[in-house]
């Protein structure tokens, strides 16, 4: 008897499990800002703006990035209808709106006011804050920085959502006062074991823009391909996969313009002494000569032999002219200590200078490429190895954590003192299932045992996309709507934590996204967009 209950039971269980309501099953929000402004009181009055008639007006102060970005904002704007209105049938009945007690009339524009003279680029320590006014049929935006318009002219736009019968566009009376949590707010592309083409990083970087991230971190070499293309060494590209998958100077010019228009920062990372066997194809003798039963393959860089290390430093002279970023990336990862140990030249080497570990060598080669960088006032960041293999590092260089127990890392690495990057829960190459976004939703950098001043050293962190199974073909869908999570974790404040609320959000932010020509996947559950 008790089994055939049981029986009973699990068979009605699965059958209510396939009850359900015919629609989406998330119902996405009408003008919602991704990620969420820090403050914002929106009312239920509202006006309706007509792409054709609508401007904007500049009050203030003025430069290229703000022109660029006022032009690009307008034609967002006026696309917005063009790209559903065909979409829609034109009921009459549907202008009923219009007679409501909520409408306000029509706004036909902004007045935009940077209150200071425009930097020229985006800055570790950027003003990224805006103050946004709508009522009474007058709107605003004002910031006293240019990087704090960008994210302004941003929610202005998301605010906007179709009138039913989608003639024209419709934005609520609204008052928000926003700024970041963090100022780094990454992605990282791996564009060396996929090359990735400019015109998919530049899709990549109206992504980053659309959610307010300012830090592209480009992987840019790696052991299986060295697209960069030297001034100093051309030859290092015999390394790349195929001489049309090479970044020429002009390309990694016109992408740090194009990411400058947008407020992001473009973050170079070499990574060194390990992943490095594309730089064998022009330079083998850079690399380790393994022994023993790693005989005919090469491993890391030989910190051993020093005209290596003049080989590194002159590229690297020319890294930190080409990228104008004040941190450059130096990684430190995955080192094969198996071939160093392999190689009789490198034992008798640590024996001579009384060098008893394999981590002591790593030390002594990547101390000597920090302070070389450190000598051209550029900063480093480091990946964890780094910091955990005991490297005396100056004071200031990021430790950026990837892998491990991230609660127990961030709270030594800030009671040391020492700045930290968290990307260890937003990796994008781990892919689960649909709706896997909220699993980064629920990572913050403050979850780790420490006080104010620790937490205070978590510049903010960045979602990776490694690229071992994407390509132009599937990268930007792998990247967006996923990133999203993170870079709401990385603006919006500590409280904001509703899964439901970010889930309604992000079903329009989707949408959105897609209606800018942004390849994104559906965030969670079945649904639609007019785009």
């Amino acid at each position: 008897m008790h089994k055939i209950l049981i029986f009973l039971t699990f068979s009605v269980t699965l059958a209510t499990s396939y009850i359900v309501d015919y629609g989406p099953v998330v119902k996405a929000s009408q003008g919602a800002i991704w990620p969420k402004p820090k403050t914002q009181v929106i009312s239920n009055n509202f006006n309706m703006l007509r792409p054709s008639e609508f401007t904007f007006e500049t009050v203030g102060n003025s430069c290229d990035i703000l022109q660029n970005a006022l032009e690009r904002y307008h034609t967002i704007i006026v696309t917005h209808l063009r790209r559903i209105r065909n979409r829609v049938k034109n009921d009459h009945e549907n202008n009923k709106w219009r007679s409501k007690p909520e409408y306000s009339g029509r706004l036909t524009s902004v007045k935009v006011n940077l209150k200071q003279k425009c930097e020229k680029m985006p800055h570790v320590d950027m003003d990224e804050s805006y103050d946004l006014n709508i009522a009474e049929q007058q709107a605003t935006i004002e910031s006293n920085s240019i990087w704090g318009l960008l994210r302004g002219l941003e929610s202005f736009s998301q605010l906007l959502y179709h009138s039913p019968d989608a003639k024209f566009l419709l934005i609520n009376d609204t008052n928000i006062y926003d700024e970041p949590r963090f100022k780094h707010r990454g992605l990282l592309v791996d564009t060396s074991r996929h090359f990735i083409s400019i015109a998919i990083l530049k899709e990549i970087l109206d992504g980053m823009a659309y959610n307010k991230l300012n830090v592209f971190h480009w992987h840019i070499v790696d052991d299986h391909s060295f697209p960069y293309q030297s001034i100093k060494y051309p030859e290092l590209t015999r390394g790349a996969y195929h001489e049309s998958m090479i970044y020429s100077q002009q390309d990694i010019a016109d992408i740090i313009e194009y990411a400058r228009m947008r407020g992001i920062r473009v973050m170079s990372e070499f990574d060194t002494p390990g992943h490095t066997a594309s730089w064998g194809a022009s330079h083998p003798e850079l690399l380790t000569k393994c022994g023993g039963i790693f005989t005919g393959k090469y491993g890391p860089i030989d910190p051993t032999i020093e005209s290596n290390y003049d080989f590194i430093f002159s590229l690297f002279d020319e890294i930190v002219e080409v990228f104008p970023d004040v941190y450059v990336h130096l990684g430190g990862d995955e080192v094969g200590f198996e071939c160093w140990q392999s190689n009789q030249n490198i034992l008798n080497f640590m024996k001579q200078h009384n060098i008893t570990s394999f981590v002591q060598l790593e030390e002594l080669y990547i101390q000597k490429l920090i302070d070389k960088v450190h000598s051209l006032n550029v900063n480093s960041i480091v990946w964890q190895e780094v910091y955990t293999n005991g490297v005396k590092l100056p004071k200031g260089t990021v430790v950026h954590v990837w892998t491990g127990n991230q609660r127990n890392l961030l709270s030594r690495i800030t009671r040391d003192n020492m700045p930290a990057l968290l990307s260890a829960c937003w990796y994008l190459d781990h892919l689960s299932t649909g709706g896997d976004w909220v699993k980064f939703y629920n990572c913050d950098p403050w979850d780790f045992s420490g006080n104010d001043n620790q937490k205070k050293l978590v510049l903010g962190g960045e979602a990776c996309m490694w690229s071992e199974v994407v390509d132009d073909a599937n990268i930007v869908q792998r990247i967006f709507p996923r990133t999203c999570a993170t870079a709401e974790k990385l603006w919006s404040t500590e409280d904001v934590t509703d899964i439901e609320d970010a889930k309604q959000r992000l079903e329009e932010h989707y949408c959105r996204m897609r209606r800018r020509n942004i390849n994104a996947q559906p965030p969670s559950s079945p649904g639609f967009c007019l785009v």
